[in-house]
C-alpha cells in the first residue's frame, strides 16, 4: 500500500511540477524573444536570419502569408536602422510558453512603442529546437483591438 501511495504521489508531482529542463527552455526562449525584439527594432538582418527557420510560414496582421525569403527581402530592402533613428521600439508582455519536447508554443502581446502611439499585437509562434537552438517555424500576428 505504501508503495502504491508513493508511486501515485510521485506521478502527480511529476505532472504538476514543470521539469527543470522545461523551465530552462522557457528562460532560453524568453531571452531569445527579447533579443529578437531588440534586433527587430533596429531591423537587424542577422537577428532575423537566426530567429526564423528556413521553412517559416508567417501570417501577418495584414492578412498576408509568406515565408522567410519574402520576410528577409523586406528586411534587406529597408536596411538597418541606426540606434538614434529608431522610431518604434518593440517589447513583449504576457509571455506564455508551452514546451512539447523539441517544439515550443509561444504566445505574447507585442508592444510597439513610439513617441506618437503604442501598437499592440497578439502574436503566436511555434518554435522548433534544432542543432543551433530554437527557431520559429510558424508565426501569426493579430492587431489587438483598442
Amino acid at each position: 500500500m505504501k508503495s502504491l501511495f508513493f508511486t501515485v504521489t510521485l506521478l502527480i508531482s511529476l505532472l504538476l511540477v514543470p521539469s527543470v529542463s522545461a523551465n530552462d527552455d522557457r528562460a532560453e526562449i524568453t531571452a531569445l524573444l527579447h533579443q529578437f525584439l531588440a534586433g527587430a527594432s533596429r531591423n537587424d538582418a542577422k537577428i532575423h536570419q537566426s530567429f526564423w527557420a528556413e521553412d517559416l510560414v508567417y501570417t501577418s496582421s495584414a492578412g498576408t502569408r509568406f515565408g522567410k525569403d519574402t520576410l528577409m527581402q523586406g528586411v534587406h530592402r529597408t536596411g538597418p536602422i541606426a540606434e538614434a533613428d529608431i522610431r518604434l521600439h518593440y517589447g513583449a508582455e504576457d509571455i506564455q510558453i508551452r514546451i512539447y519536447g523539441d517544439v515550443a508554443v509561444l504566445n505574447f502581446t507585442l508592444l510597439g512603442n513610439s513617441d506618437a502611439e503604442q501598437l499592440r499585437f497578439y502574436n503566436s509562434g511555434t518554435l522548433q529546437r534544432n542543432d543551433t537552438g530554437w527557431q520559429v517555424v510558424s508565426w501569426h500576428a493579430t492587431r489587438a483591438a483598442d
